[in-house]
């Protein structure tokens, strides 16, 4: 087996490593509100979520495996230390966020870490501005949606459920938000493997070991739903403490309206092939339907200090992404 063959299957360990840890970071994203109302306990939330976080496949397509495969850094630039210092950035930040309890975003996490590297191999000229400005841009576009969209679906479920007894609401909507929760996790897993995917198909690709056509073969795509999968199984409990409980006090019913409103966001991303953040669009959802209730219904410092995440996640993967390309460029 030769040096090439052993960096590579190093390297999609690596990836598939980061993409357990997507869902073991973003789990809180998945079943912070159903085990915050208390639908269902930590275990069995996590077994539902992984469960809907695997089967995605068979639902969307790879419109965003191609975007983080070949759309945000040429294609023709990427190697085995382009994707050593992406994950080494992603999965570092990551770790950070987590030790600390900070719903950041591993999708932009990811994004900076491609970005890090491809500086420092060839500069400016690597990039690939169209995807980036893209993927930039959502991250103001997914939570405001988000938010505007667990407003207005809060607004439709309360007038519809105002002549029921708040007994008989709470009754409905413990069932509902196994239907919502389910939508989430499956518009995650639909949109965050696939970000893996299009890391380990350019690895792949710059290998020469897909031909002369981009695509994601349909291993890659079982394995990282897979991972996915396994990581929102382990939990992430920290995170799950920050968005359930500190963010805005949830009922069974506003945990429906956001999850809800969140998973309409997420497919559509999905759908135009866009990597964004489960983080960003949950966060907006509860801070949209926390609003309902009042303005001090929402803890705005927990989510200030939440958009700071949102801001530096970007540069602080890339750095440490940077950094990575350089030693290994030196080391190896």
């Amino acid at each position: 087996m030769d040096s090439t063959l052993i960096a590579i299957i190093f390297l999609i360990g690596l990836a598939l490593f980061f993409d357990f840890l997507n869902g073991f970071h973003d789990a809180a994203n998945s079943i912070a509100t159903i085990v915050a109302t208390r639908v269902l306990s930590p275990k069995y939330a996590v077994m539902w979520a992984a469960f809907f976080n695997f089967i995605a496949f068979a639902f969307f397509g790879l419109h965003v495996a191609g975007t983080i495969g070949k759309g945000i850094v040429d294609i023709a630039q990427v190697d085995s230390y382009i994707i050593f210092g992406t994950l080494m950035g992603a999965c570092s930040w990551n770790i950070i966020t987590w030790y600390f309890g900070i719903p950041s975003s591993s999708s932009h996490a990811l994004v900076g870490g491609l970005i890090g590297a491809a500086l420092v191999k060839a500069g400016t000229s690597a990039l690939m501005m169209q995807g980036i400005i893209k993927t930039l841009a959502f991250i103001v576009i997914s939570p405001v949606v988000g938010m505007l969209l667990g407003l207005l679906l809060g607004v439709i479920v309360y007038n519809l459920a105002s002549r029921s007894t708040p007994a008989r609401v709470d009754h409905l909507f413990r069932k509902g938000q196994l239907l919502s929760a389910a939508a989430y996790s499956l518009g995650h897993g639909g949109n965050d493997a696939q970000k893996t995917m299009g890391i380990i198909a350019g690895l792949l690709f710059s290998a020469g070991y897909l031909g002369t056509e981009f695509h994601v073969p349909l291993w890659v795509v079982l394995t990282c739903h897979a991972a996915i999968a396994l990581g929102t199984m382990s939990g992430g409990w920290r995170i799950v403490k920050t968005m359930g409980n500190k963010l805005s006090k949830l009922r069974p019913v506003d945990g429906f309206c956001a999850e809800g409103a969140a998973s309409l966001v997420l497919f559509g991303a999905s759908a135009i092939g866009v990597p964004i953040s489960t983080t960003h669009t949950i966060t907006g959802a509860i801070v949209g339907v926390g609003s309902l209730k009042g303005a001090r219904a929402v803890k705005w410092g927990v989510a200030g200090n939440i958009v700071w995440a949102w801001i530096i996640t970007i540069p602080a993967a890339a750095a440490i992404s940077a950094g990575s390309y350089w030693l290994a460029v030196r080391l190896f």
